[in-house]
């Protein structure tokens, strides 16, 4: 029985629900393996000719589920009594990047329906599916740039956002909403939120129609333009290492050491409350309490 991911079979099209609401849709170890896993049973199935990814709650993806992996200043699970080890470290957390990089490398289409916040963990999920529709409650954002990481895969943030728009995003960890970036091109368009379902379904199943060996070359296709483009393995691993790097930082250790005093919701507040966003605010812009 799957606690993270429900998965659903509509004609030719394999619907992929994130159903941890009350989480906001965290990234686990258990959510990782189910992804992966039903990522591979889409493959293998040759009578499914598109993924479609969705979620239930406020939120499509919270990014990983910090409350466990800051416990140890890494989502490593480290032992605590040994200093960092950077390339285990790097095959740890590459095994999170691997996953998320399967919405890309995948030989049928992926599309994602996002609704609520999609942010930091979140992106590195959401932004390598083909295609992104998004309701007008998506939130992006990469808050971590602002202590404790970087993307896993930063060349989605520049395939979808261009150079300097990436640039302004990362150097500042601030958010930006559905309709912003279905005018900036990140994601194919913004619909209002109770279309989401109908807009995204409708889409996944005029796909369907096409033969699958049809999707499957002109996907592979375009994603070799990718590959030329935009390296996304060298990306992938150089995002990942110095995420990694970026957990073991005096400033990312303090951020461990302050989420373990007053709790991580705590201490992302005091990270993002100069920025008034994220933490500060609900996905529809009333303060939280």
């Amino acid at each position: 029985m799957s606690d993270a991911i429900r998965i659903a079979t509509e004609g030719a099209v394999r619907r992929l629900t994130f159903c941890r609401a009350k989480e906001y849709n965290t990234i686990t170890p258990g959510f990782r393996d189910e992804l992966s896993a039903a990522l591979d049973g889409a493959e293998n199935d040759d009578t499914v000719r598109v993924v479609l990814l969705d979620a239930e709650g406020p939120a499509f993806c919270a990014g990983y589920g910090l409350d466990w992996s800051a416990r140890s200043g890494s989502i490593t699970g480290d032992n605590p009594d040994r200093v960092w080890d950077s390339v285990t470290d790097l095959r740890e957390i590459g095994r999170y990047a691997k996953t998320w990089a399967r919405l890309h490398e995948l030989a049928k289409p992926t599309i994602a329906a996002v609704s609520g916040w999609c942010i930091a963990g979140g992106t590195n999920i959401v932004f390598n599916a083909d295609i992104i529709i998004a309701a007008e409650s998506a939130r992006f954002g990469y808050p971590p740039s602002r202590v404790w990481g970087v993307p896993e895969a930063p060349w989605t943030w520049v395939a979808r956002l261009g150079l300097e728009r990436t640039r302004r995003y990362m150097l500042t960890g601030d958010e930006f909403t559905g309709a912003q970036a279905a005018a900036w091109g990140a994601v194919l368009e913004c619909v209002p939120n109770d279309a989401l379902a109908e807009r995204a379904t409708a889409l996944a199943n005029r796909m369907a129609q096409i033969p699958l060996n049809q999707l499957q070359m002109v996907k592979l296709n375009l994603n070799e333009i990718a590959r030329q483009m935009y390296d996304p393995a060298g990306s992938r691993l150089l995002g990942t290492l110095f995420d990694g790097v970026a957990r073991h930082t005096q400033e990312g250790l303090d951020f461990v050491k302050r989420s373990e005093e007053v709790g991580f919701r705590e201490a992302v507040r005091d990270r993002d409350r100069p920025f008034g966003d994220y933490g500060e605010r609900s996905v529809d812009g009333r303060k939280d309490k």
